[in-house]
């Protein structure tokens, strides 16, 4: 059984490797003699900071691929390490001072709708609402395609009902995943996120595996449409 960790908006600190020093120590304490024992005696913060992103949302998001986002996880990826890439503008971007760490958490509705779209998926064609979003989006209607989604999204039905097209896309992130994660250098996570809204509030939990790939495929990402309650995670 994979073993998940939750985030709402930021990691655990225990999934990194350092380990960061929670304790201070006062001058009254300590007794060493007349000179400073060490310039870092008491030193008391932590000296291990690393800096990434815990909510990253690719063009694999419906709610974002369809409304414009074409950068996928293998771009956000090597953005993130320092890697110059072309935005959805059209324009290259490059970070000034690349992360640490990424967690890649597209959402788990419908999961890569968006880019089966685009490449003309033929397992997402075979479907009835799929080869209608598809032909929609083809033909100049993508907000229309994207409204009769979000739309099935309020009253809580899969326009999608297929874990194999989730299983199918949730596969090439964690192939992106597994393939720019560089231990001790850039570590990037397997993660997704479920997304809730009740009474039209956010309730949003990011799900991050501890595991590498081999756990990670044992299961589809959860999403909405399959439970509404968070402890199901």
């Amino acid at each position: 059984m994979p073993r998940l960790m939750l985030s709402t908006t930021a990691l655990i600190g225990a999934a990194f490797a350092a380990t960061a020093q929670d304790f201070a120590v006062d001058r009254e304490d300590i007794s060493v003699g007349k000179r400073p024992y060490s310039p870092y005696l008491h030193h008391s913060h932590p000296d291990q900071v690393f800096f990434g992103d815990t909510h990253l949302h690719s063009s694999y998001s419906t709610d974002a691929g369809m409304v414009g986002n074409t950068a996928g996880p293998d771009e956000a990826l090597r953005f993130a390490k320092g890697e110059q890439v072309v935005s959805s503008t059209g324009l290259p971007a490059r970070l000034i001072r690349p992360l640490d760490f990424l967690v890649v958490a597209d959402h788990a509705e419908n999961l890569g709708l968006a880019p089966m779209i685009e490449e003309s998926n033929p397992d997402l064609q075979r479907d009835p609402q799929g080869k209608e979003f598809h032909d929609l989006v083809k033909g100049g209607k993508g907000w229309e395609a994207y409204e009769i989604w979000k739309n099935a999204g309020a009253v809580r039905e899969d326009p999608l009902p297929d874990p194999a097209l989730v299983a199918q896309m949730w596969h090439r992130i964690i192939d992106a995943v597994d393939q720019h994660n560089q231990p001790g250098v850039f570590t990037a996570f397997h993660s997704f996120e479920w997304t809730s809204t009740p009474s039209q509030r956010n309730m949003h939990r990011v799900v991050v595996f501890r595991d590498g790939a081999e756990e990670a495929r044992k299961v589809v990402p959860l999403s909405f449409f399959d439970a509404e309650d968070p402890e199901k995670l």
